[in-house]
C-alpha cells in the first residue's frame, strides 16, 4: 500500500515516543510505501487535492528517516491519508480539513474523516455520553463559571482547542487568581471554555484508552501527575504507567467504539479519570509506544493492520 501521513515537521518528531513515528516504522516494516507532507503543503489544483510529498526510508534507530525524493502527488492516489497534525485546532487546522474534504470527495480515504475533525471538538465530544462524565459546563461567561465553582467548590477549567495539558487550571473558591484566570482563558468573555468538577482520582492517573476502527486496545496508558501537579499529561511532566483496562474502562470504551467507527473516527483516544470520561481525542491521539513497550501489545501493528483490512483497495485512479 501507499500511505501518506499529514504531520508536523519531521525534524521535530521524537522517535522514541511519537505515535506517528511508530505508525510509519510499522508501515514500512510491513512493506508499505511511506510518504509525508505538512498541512501547509496541501493545495487544490484543477479540482484535485494535491500535496508536496516526501517519500521516506524509515529505520528503527534514532536517526529514523531519510527523504528518498520529493514530488507533488494527488491524494486520491494513496490507499490512505492519515491526518496526524497536532492541535491547536485553529483556523489553519480547520482550513486543512476543508482541503482534505476535497481529497475525500476526489475518492481519497482520509483517516480520521475531515468532517469528524471539524465536528467533534475533543473536549465537547464527551457530551454525547452524559452518563460517563463528571458535572461539566462549557461557557465564556465568568459569572456562570463562578456559579458552577460555588456549587462544586473544586473545579478544573481548560480551553477547548489545546492539547498536552496547555491552559488547564484547578480552581477553588479560595484561589486569589481565579478571576484573572477566567478572564485570560475566556479572553474577557469572548471564548467558551470547559469547566468540570475536579476528580481526585487524577492521583491514580489520567488514563488514555485507544480505539482503532471500532476495536478497543486492551491496555490503558495511565499518566500520573508529578508531585504538586494536577495534570497527568506527559507533556506536563506526568509519568507513564500502562495497565489493563478496568471493568468500568471497558464499559466506556465498548460503548464509544461503535459510535466512533460509525462517525468515521478511525483512531480515537479516550481520556478517563477514575470512572469518568473527560475527553475524546480525534486529532492525533498518542500513547502507542508507551503501551507497546510496557505491555507487549503492538498498537502500531494493530493500527496498520486495520488500515490494510479497510484501505487496501481504496485507490481511485
Amino acid at each position: 500500500m501507499k500511505l501518506l501521513f499529514v504531520i508536523d515537521p519531521l525534524a521535530g518528531l521524537k522517535a522514541y515516543k511519537d505515535s506517528s513515528v511508530a505508525m510509519m516504522r510499522t508501515a514500512a516494516a510491513r512493506g508499505h510505501t511511506v510518504c509525508t507532507t505538512e498541512a501547509r503543503q496541501l493545495f487544490i489544483q484543477d479540482g484535485y487535492a494535491r500535496a508536496a510529498c516526501a517519500m521516506l526510508e524509515v529505520r528503527n534507530d534514532d536517526d529514523w528517516y531519510s527523504i528518498l525524493h520529493t514530488d507533488t502527488l494527488t491524494l486520491k492516489d494513496f490507499n490512505a491519508v492519515v491526518m496526524r497534525t497536532d492541535p491547536p485546532v485553529d483556523t489553519d487546522y480547520l482550513l486543512a480539513t476543508h482541503l482534505l474534504s476535497v481529497a475525500e470527495a476526489n475518492g481519497a480515504r482520509v483517516l480520521n474523516r475531515p468532517s469528524c475533525l471539524r465536528d467533534f471538538n475533543e473536549k465537547l465530544a464527551i457530551l454525547n455520553f452524559p452518563r460517563f462524565i463528571t458535572p461539566t459546563l462549557a461557557s465564556a461567561d465568568a459569572a456562570l463559571i463562578n456559579t458552577f465553582l460555588e456549587e462544586h467548590l473544586d473545579i478544573i477549567v481548560k480551553p477547548l482547542t489545546e492539547m498536552g495539558g496547555s491552559g488547564i487550571f484547578r480552581l477553588t473558591l479560595a484561589d486569589p487568581n481565579r478571576n484573572a484566570i477566567l478572564e485570560t482563558l475566556t479572553q474577557h468573555g469572548r471564548r467558551a471554555i470547559m469547566a468540570q468538577r475536579y476528580l481526585p482520582a487524577i492521583s491514580e492517573g489520567d488514563k488514555r484508552i485507544l480505539l482503532i476502527n471500532g476495536s478497543v486496545v486492551p491496555w490503558a496508558l495511565a499518566r500520573i501527575p508529578k508531585a504538586g501537579e494536577t495534570r497527568g499529561n506527559l507533556a506536563a511532566g506526568g509519568t507513564a504507567r500502562v495497565q489493563a483496562l478496568s471493568a468500568r474502562d471497558l464499559v466506556i470504551a465498548e460503548t464509544i467504539a461503535p459510535w466512533a467507527r460509525e462517525q468515521g473516527i478511525f483512531l480515537a483516544g479516550l481520556d478517563v479519570i477514575g470512572n469518568h470520561l473527560t475527553e475524546i481525542n480525534v486529532t492525533s491521539p498518542t500513547g502507542f509506544q508507551e503501551i507497546t513497550a510496557q505491555s507487549g501489545h503492538d498498537v502500531a501493528a494493530q493500527f496498520i493492520a486495520a488500515i490494510e483490512r479497510n484501505c487496501s483497495n481504496s485507490i481511485h485512479i
